[in-house]
C-alpha cells in the first residue's frame, strides 16, 4: 500500500521534527502512545503533533503526512490500484507531500491565488478555466477559509466534467447539525474563539454535504473504522467526502 514514490526522509530531517515537535508540546512525549503506521511511506512507530492546540499522533515523522493525506491515500489505493491514474486534477492550495504522491501523472495541475510555483493562479471562486475541463477537483481545508464558499462549489462543479468527482476534505464539528458562521466575527482572536483557527471564517456542521448537494452534487462520504483510524492516525471527526457531477 506505500506509494512508492514517496520518499523517505533522512535521520536528520527525522531528529529535526522530533525537537521541534518537542518544543511544541513536549507533554506528548511523556504521555503513553501506541506506534501507527504511515499507509503512503510505510513508516512504523510515533508519530508527532501538529497544530494549534497541538493535535498529538497526528503527523507522519518519515513523509510528514497528516490525517488527511493518509486518509486521501487509503481511499485511493483501496481496491489495490491508483484511482486517480490518468485522471485530469486540478489541486487547489496544494500540500507537498500530495503534490509529490501526484508527481506520476502529468495531467496533475495546481492553483492557489497566494501559493508561488503553482499551475494557476486562480481565486477558487472564480476560476478562468473552460467549463468540464477535469476528471477530479481537489481542496485540502480549503473551504473554510473562504467568505463565499457557495461560489468556490459551484466553480468546482463547472470545471468537472460530467461524472468527474471533487475530493474534499473540511473540519467539521460532528456535535452540530448545521454550519456555523458569523459575518460580524472578523478579527483573528474573535476567529479562534468562534471558529477554532484564527483564519477561517466558519464551522463546519454535519450538513456539509448538503451545501455541497444543492451546488448539484451527488455526496458520499468516506472514512475508516475504529481500529482502522487507530492503526493510520486519522482523525475520528474526518471524513473524505467524494462529491461527484451527475451525468449528462
Amino acid at each position: 500500500m506505500p506509494h512508492r514514490d514517496t520518499p523517505v526522509i533522512g535521520r536528520w530531517t527525522r531528529l529535526r521534527r522530533l525537537v521541534g515537535a518537542w518544543l511544541s508540546d513536549r507533554h506528548q512525549f511523556r504521555a503513553p502512545r501506541l506506534p501507527r503506521t504511515c499507509p503512503i511511506c510505510g513508516y512504523h512507530g510515533v508519530f508527532i503533533a501538529v497544530g494549534h492546540p497541538s493535535r498529538w499522533d497526528a503527523r507522519c515523522l518519515s513523509c510528514g503526512s497528516r490525517e488527511r493525506h493518509r486518509l486521501l491515500h487509503l481511499w485511493r489505493m483501496e481496491d489495490g490500484t491508483d484511482k486517480l491514474a490518468g485522471q485530469r486534477i486540478l489541486h487547489f492550495a496544494p500540500e507537498k507531500i500530495v503534490m509529490r504522491m501526484m508527481r506520476g501523472n502529468p495531467l496533475y495541475e495546481t492553483a492557489d491565488l497566494m501559493q508561488k510555483g503553482v499551475t494557476h493562479t486562480v481565486d477558487i471562486t472564480r476560476v478562468p478555466l473552460p467549463d468540464g475541463r477535469y476528471d477530479v477537483v481537489m481542496a485540502n481545508h480549503v473551504l473554510e477559509h473562504i467568505p463565499d464558499d457557495a461560489a468556490a462549489m459551484r466553480e468546482l462543479f463547472r470545471l468537472l466534467r460530467p461524472g468527474g468527482m471533487a475530493l474534499l476534505t473540511v473540519p467539521v464539528n460532528a456535535s452540530r447539525q448545521q454550519t456555523y458562521g458569523n459575518p460580524a466575527v472578523t478579527t483573528p482572536a474573535e476567529r479562534w474563539a468562534h471558529f477554532s483557527a484564527h483564519d477561517h471564517v466558519r464551522y463546519y456542521g454535519l450538513d456539509f454535504a448538503d451545501r455541497l448537494a444543492a451546488c448539484g452534487f451527488v455526496v458520499e462520504t468516506y472514512r475508516k473504522s475504529p481500529e482502522e483510524e487507530v492503526r493510520w492516525a486519522l482523525l475520528r471527526t474526518e471524513w473524505l467526502y467524494i462529491a461527484r457531477k451527475p451525468d449528462a
